[in-house]
């Protein structure tokens, strides 16, 4: 099928932020070396550990309580696991894909105790997501990622999610699966819709 020129434009939009953003994740990830560091009780490499990975966290986890001062709690309480368990920390194949977990876990904890009635993610009513911007070569108007943000505002939360995991965290669909315990084809259906609704609207 051919895309139409403002579809091959978003589709390329999309593609090229998340590969930006995986790039980004790779040069920032933490070395071995740092881990063997903390794992000895170094404070100093975990908080370069900390520098690396509380900013994607702390939009993430953002993402489901809704509150600033909610979300750089709940991020402090996965850093303080995580020093309290960096006996194990060596352990860890994929840091990122572990800590999002641990975060997610302790936001939806969160809710659980805040609104009883919240059970699942299913059931919370709203996912943020944070803000995408341009790649620097302005593949895009201004105009039009905005309008994709406001899309990507309106989409239902599991799809929010699924799209900010895969797209924004640059997390592969094998990982997301396992994360939130969906099938890789469920991962591919939230994608296209995701997609298919931000194309929709800016053909319009």
């Amino acid at each position: 099928m051919m895309l139409c020129p403002i579809n091959f434009c978003i589709y390329s939009f999309i593609i090229t932020f998340a590969e930006k953003g995986e790039t980004n994740k790779k040069l920032m990830g933490c070395g071995d070396w740092h881990v063997d560091k903390i794992v000895k009780g170094d404070e100093l490499a975990f908080r370069f550990f900390v520098d690396t990975y509380s900013k994607d966290l702390y939009y993430f986890v953002l993402g489901y309580v809704h509150t600033r001062e909610v979300a750089e709690e709940v991020v402090s309480d996965v850093f303080l696991e995580v020093w309290n368990n960096r006996a194990c920390l060596g352990e860890i194949r994929q840091m990122k894909s572990w800590l999002l977990i641990l975060a997610r876990n302790k936001a939806i904890s969160y809710l659980r105790k805040e609104t009883p009635e919240v059970v699942s993610f299913d059931e919370i009513d709203d996912f943020y997501v944070p803000l995408v911007q341009s790649p620097d070569h302005n593949l895009i108007s201004k105009e039009e990622i905005d309008e994709i943000n406001r899309t990507i505002a309106s989409l239902p939360p599991k799809c929010k999610e699924v799209f900010t995991l895969a797209k924004i965290e640059g997390l592969p669909y094998k990982e997301i699966a396992e994360m939130l315990d969906i099938s890789v084809k469920t991962i591919n259906i939230h994608i296209a819709k995701a997609l298919n609704i931000i194309a929709g609207i800016l053909r319009k």
